[in-house]
């Protein structure tokens, strides 16, 4: 057992009416605990175990332990909670001080709405052990206990949402610290990538708007803070204000951060300071600066700050624009992998949700080395799952109504653990998690046979009307502001259903499980679907998600009679008007189906609703919506339009596959064999791209030349692999391949 296990929850003592913690002006104030202690020789070795409730820092002499920052992070806090074992050696001397300060982090913020659902303590609170190891061979402990003090932070003001605020002019003084009972069976070692700083991004171009508003233009939008220099006189009070965009005008445009007030705000002291936030974070690519007469913009540096995930692909061809929507799908992943999946990481939400992380896992186990990342998610998830089998809709959970079981959102108990098994081929992931996948299917399943009780058929939808955020943000309504798409969440539903059932049925297989009534279940319920749904090969329904699931689900005994009908659509729409859902696999339909033609043109669509439009209008991460900012520079609705979501970004999957052409084969997971399957098109003449896997560099390039398409194809050793281009069949070997076929 780790020695923090030893040590006692600390919090600071409320003593006077100064001193009540989380009443009045100091709710949101952070706290520092410490204590001083002198070494009985010389050492061999020492180690911090610290974790907090609320977000901490640890120092030693004045030097901040790790390079982690909002450590614990953010998990199913009522039984889970991190902690963080750090080598100290290198910073003890014979005199030492131990310092913890901490703020309220994700469990304490008050937008109600969005509120951590469990909060098992009163206010902020430590748990801290060092543990000493001597050259003689004897070993001291140092633990969080009634011997230690504490005192509020000058970092006045902390909250997730609306910022920091540090005065400098504000007294420090020194108090007892109390001990209280909170639970040490919720401590876990730390099992999540570790969030860290991240790329800096100096000397931001100084903007005057038309409303005299000084503004910093960082030239990309990013999730982290901003470090400044000031040397303002006693009491000035200097604020920052962070935002992703200018309105039509030129001028400052929050209304899109809804009540987030992502300020940071300092007032000055006598001598000069550098500051940056130490326990919030931002979305954001403009900083409004107020309070500085004379803004040099020298002084500012924006951080990039997010989990310390290892890049593992490339991409670049003779599209621009392409090149630059892979650059915004790369930014839209690293600004909300920020410990937890988040949709945004601007507004007053910043949440964990589901549907965005399943519609995204392949394209992010492509870009980045997640399987740590996601496994630290999914243990959360399963945490939460509730004893029927129903998944959450956010992860972890949150107050927020509706919170459990939306098609589609909660299939990522299912879908997520497949598709990191896909990519890196670790059969153990499917082990973890076949029980909650189990669970999740058995849940639908068993809501479908009590919707059939007394119909007379063996299965009926089984939430043909409530709880389903259905093909969110789809645009094939009258009215494109609508949040909900046309789509039938019914239809939507069962064929989530029996997606799962069939991912659950392979996952079964593999792990040597009994499968026979889950193979049942996607038999009735792919009947039940097409007599529901479809007439002889087409939908009912007529909107591209329909005919989108249908393909990417097997349901259709007539997959090209689908095709047609969904190429039908998308040729009376002038593209896609599909939302979250349909969005993930609409290039897929069409290109595994005989229109790759088609899909290229959806791809390459410049004008709105499209990938690269946002891209014209100067996105540098992907947009919520497709409508997000019109062609007139007018906003779509304020309420729901973050201009950092990744779930649009999950095009980077197909292009990646079909456009690049690097596949695995399932069968063979995690690139233990190649599929290389480009398709390519003439608009798009030359292709570049890579993917770093357990085995090695697996790499592919080619380009039209003189009316013929010149392929290279890099292979790792040890990994079999074979081409499939252009209805040709044939095996490649180890290293370097190269051909050449007519275009």
């Amino acid at each position: 057992m780790d020695i923090i296990f030893e040590a006692k929850w600390l919090k600071i003592a409320e003593k006077s009416r100064h001193f009540k913690l989380f009443k009045d002006k100091n709710k949101y104030r952070a706290v520092e605990f410490s204590k001083k202690f002198r070494l009985g020789g010389e050492i061999s070795e020492a180690s911090l175990s610290v974790t907090a409730l609320g977000v901490f820092n640890a120092y030693i002499n004045g030097r901040k332990v790790g390079s982690d920052i909002l450590c614990p992070g953010w998990t199913s806090y009522k039984t889970r909670l991190q902690y963080f074992t750090y080598d100290v050696t290198e910073l003890l001397k014979e005199d030492n001080e131990l310092m913890v300060e901490a703020g309220t982090g994700w469990r304490f913020h008050n937008v109600s709405e969005w509120a951590t659902q469990d909060i098992a303590a009163d206010g902020i609170g430590i748990i801290c052990a060092l543990g000493i190891r001597y050259a003689d061979g004897k070993r001291e402990l140092i633990i969080s206990d009634e011997s230690w003090r504490a005192r509020y932070s000058k970092v006045v003001f902390n909250h997730i949402y609306d910022g920091e605020k540090a005065d400098y002019t504000a007294p420090a003084e020194e108090t007892a610290v109390k001990v209280f009972t909170h639970p040490k069976s919720v401590l876990i070692p730390a099992e999540g990538e570790r969030v860290r700083e991240r790329e800096i991004f100096s000397s931001p171009k100084l903007i005057i708007t038309p409303k005299g508003e000084k503004v910093l233009d960082f030239g990309q939008e990013i999730t982290g803070y901003v470090e400044f220099r000031g040397q303002e006189k006693r009491g000035t009070v200097i604020t920052l204000r962070h935002f992703e965009t200018l309105d039509k005008h030129g001028n400052v445009y929050t209304a899109n951060l809804r009540s987030a007030k992502q300020t940071v705000t300092v007032i000055a002291a006598d001598e000069g300071f550098v500051f940056k936030p130490r326990f919030t974070f931002y979305g954001f690519r403009y900083v409004e600066v107020e309070g500085i007469e004379k803004v040099s913009p020298a002084d500012f540096r924006a951080i990039a700050v997010y989990s310390d995930i290892k890049r593992t692909s490339s991409f670049e061809c003779s599209v621009p624009l392409l090149n630059r929507l892979y650059e915004n799908i790369l930014w839209g992943q690293r600004g909300n992998f920020l410990d937890v999946p988040t949709d945004c990481p601007q507004r007053d939400e910043r949440l964990g949700w589901t549907g965005d992380a399943q519609v995204f896992a392949k394209t992010a186990a492509i870009n980045f080395d997640v399987k740590k990342f996601f496994t630290k998610w999914l243990n959360d998830l399963r945490a939460e799952q509730l004893p029927d089998g129903n998944i959450p809709n956010t992860c972890p959970v949150n107050k927020f109504r509706n919170g459990y079981g939306s098609t589609g959102w909660a299939d990522a108990a299912v879908i997520v653990p497949w598709e990191l098994y896909l990519a890196y081929g670790d059969v153990g992931i499917l082990r973890r998690y076949y029980p909650m996948m189990k669970g999740w299917v058995d849940y639908m399943a068993h809501t479908a046979e009590a919707n059939a009780h007394g119909t007379g058929k063996d299965f009926v939808h089984p939430w043909r009307a409530t709880g389903h955020y259905g093909d969110w943000l789809a645009l094939d309504k009258k009215d494109i502001f609508s949040v909900v798409g046309r789509t039938d969440t019914g239809l939507i539903a069962t064929a989530y259903l029996i997606g799962s059932a069939k991912i659950l049925v392979k996952t079964g297989k593999l792990l040597g499980q009994d499968v026979a009534y889950y193979e049942k279940l996607v038999e009735d319920a792919s009947e039940f679907f097409r007599n529901e749904y479809m007439t002889g090969g087409r939908m009912k329904q007529d909107t591209e998600t329909a005919c989108v699931l249908a393909l990417e689900f097997g349901l259709s005994e007539d997959p090209i009679a689908t095709a047609a009908q969904l190429d039908e659509y998308v040729e009376k729409a002038g593209g896609l008007n599909t939302g979250f859902l349909g969005t993930a696999y609409i290039l897929y339909a069409l290109s595994d189906n005989g229109y790759a033609s088609r899909a290229y043109d959806l791809l390459l669509k410049e004008t709105p609703p499209s990938w690269l439009y946002p891209i014209t209008k100067g996105a540098t991460t992907v947009w919520e919506r497709w409508n997000s900012i019109e062609p007139d520079g007018s906003f779509a609705s304020a309420g729901m339009n973050s201009l950092n979501h990744y779930a649009y970004g999950a095009v980077f999957g197909w292009m990646f596959t079909n456009l690049v052409g690097i596949n695995y084969d399932e069968s063979a997971p995690g690139y233990a064999r190649v599929v290389y399957a480009p398709i390519p098109d003439k608009r798009i003449t030359r292709v570049k791209g890579s993917i770093d896997t357990a085995r090695g560099t697996v790499s592919a390039e080619y380009e039209l030349k003189e009316g013929a398409w010149r392929f290279t194809v890099t292979i790792p050793a040890g990994v079999e692999a074979v081409a499939r281009v252009s209805g040709k069949e044939f095996a490649l070997k180890e290293g370097r391949n190269e051909f050449t076929l007519n275009g």
